[in-house]
């Protein structure tokens, strides 16, 4: 990431940072940056999630946003960059925080596992399952943007019809089907190796996997993305926002108000998006 990227703050679980050191980390945030826009999995432990809502209702402050994703752990931290990379556009903290929903969209999230038999995230067939327990057994799964399942030499998952980049996050598998046959067939611009997250095992039911996420990685096409859909006011607590719920009070529009257009899918082998 180059260095004009805003880095990230890490809001600690409740289990390493008591109540009054994470109500003080907020309000220094909010004095720093006037909004906070807090992206979390939606596989966090519960108690973390309720912290998160502790702490916005103790600060009672209109200017946090809690987004909870349903991604894998490595899409869920592309996402996260996409939303700081937008942060220092022209847009507002309503608009960058409800553009989540919209950039999730476009990240085609999976991984190669070596078994499904623990997966629990993504639908497996009683015939996968069997062939989990035959040795040498390859799994290519796409989570999202919808749900996917091949055994390796048997089919290919269906990718992105738009320029991405490829992260590839490795664990204890040893293949190079991601890079040497994915990748290609994707029509990847790029690869890139990220570290794979602590989540990742729990989240795809085994450590023996490598994780991709394919994704726009350029800046003046989520821009040109977020800036084609029509821009509208929340009703309820008045920040800007695209799509049909505000990011920040999770307040639907209502349906005579929700005239937001969508975007029309990027165009592979093209860098720019052609608005409606």
């Amino acid at each position: 990431m180059d260095h004009h990227t805003p880095t990230a703050a890490l809001l600690q679980a409740p289990d390493v940072q008591p109540l009054d050191a994470a109500l003080s980390d907020m309000t220094v945030l909010l004095e720093q940056h006037g909004y906070v826009i807090a992206l979390y999995p939606a596989s966090i432990p519960l108690a973390h999630e309720r912290r998160l809502h502790t702490v916005r209702s103790v600060l009672e402050s209109s200017r946090i946003a809690l987004l909870k994703v349903d991604l894998p752990p490595l899409a869920t931290a592309v996402l996260v960059r996409q939303l700081r990379q937008l942060s220092i556009c022209d847009f507002s903290a309503g608009i960058v925080a409800s553009a989540a929903r919209l950039l999730s969209h476009y990240i085609y999230a999976g991984a190669l596992l070596n078994s499904v038999t623990r997966l629990d995230r993504v639908p497996v067939s009683l015939t996968s399952h069997a062939k989990s327990w035959v040795p040498g057994s390859q799994f290519g799964v796409l989570a999202n943007p919808d749900p996917e399942l091949i055994r390796i030499g048997t089919g290919r998952l269906t990718g992105p019809e738009f320029v991405t980049r490829l992260a590839v996050a490795k664990g204890q598998l040893q293949s190079d089907w991601v890079t040497a046959t994915l990748a290609p067939a994707w029509q990847t611009q790029s690869l890139e190796e990220a570290r794979l997250p602590a989540d990742s095992p729990v989240w795809w039911g085994t450590g023996r996997l490598i994780e991709f996420a394919a994704f726009l990685p350029d800046i003046s096409v989520l821009y040109q993305l977020v800036s084609s859909v029509r821009r509208e006011v929340c009703t309820w607590c008045g920040i800007e926002l695209i799509g049909d719920r505000c990011g920040f009070c999770s307040a639907p529009l209502a349906a005579a108000e929700n005239r937001t257009h969508e975007p029309r899918a990027l165009s592979r082998g093209t860098s720019s998006y052609r608005g409606p």
